[in-house]
């Protein structure tokens, strides 16, 4: 089985919520399967370093977990139209995975929530794209053909699958936003086994 990476930052719950999501709609495409991962907190002054394995959730990411996807989806919380740090320093860490073309050739995709409707959602999509080209990735969004995309009155967007929290933090998407999540991991899933030697 070939094996989709599916690594986010989540705080309050919601890009959680969306990777399982995306993780269905991979597993929905014969030979293919998910592989939940995290990247831990970090903090603008470190006291103890993060525990090996977190308490709860998906273990933290790995470089052999990004030698070994045949593609990887990216999801964060927006902080500011941009990519969480915690995010964002694991990416600025792959320096030796850029020079070797660990991901060059693999398709991706990127997810998000925000508290608001217009919170920054497509901005911070983007944001997470910039990376990933520079690796050599192959992106991948959600395109009209999708019905809930022409419909959808809270999250998802041609850039990736969203989710919107409310100010109160409401973790669950909801069904349109659920159907756009796993309608992109069976897109980013489908394109792999097709670009699988």
């Amino acid at each position: 089985m070939a094996e989709i990476l599916i690594l986010y930052y989540s705080r309050g719950g919601s890009v959680a919520q969306l990777a399982r999501q995306i993780a269905r709609g991979v597993e929905e495409v014969p030979g293919m399967q998910a592989r939940l991962r995290t990247v831990p907190p970090v903090a603008p002054v470190t006291e103890t370093a993060a525990a090996p394995v977190p308490d709860e959730g998906a273990p933290y990411a790995t470089r052999a977990d990004l030698e070994a996807c045949a593609g990887l989806a990216l999801g964060s919380p927006t902080r500011f139209g941009n990519m969480a740090a915690p995010l964002k320093h694991f990416l600025d860490t792959l320096g030796a995975e850029w020079a070797s073309g660990t991901l060059a050739g693999k398709p991706a995709a990127v997810f998000t929530s925000t508290a608001t409707q217009h919170g920054g959602q497509e901005s911070t999509l983007l944001s997470m794209m910039i990376p990933l080209l520079h690796h050599g990735m192959v992106l991948v969004g959600i395109p009209f053909t999708e019905p809930a995309l022409n419909t959808t009155r809270t999250g998802g967007t041609p850039y990736g699958a969203s989710h919107v929290a409310g100010t109160e933090g409401q973790p669950i998407p909801s069904e349109e936003e659920k159907l756009l999540a796993r309608a992109l991991g069976r897109r980013l899933a489908g394109i792999a086994a097709k670009l699988q030697p």
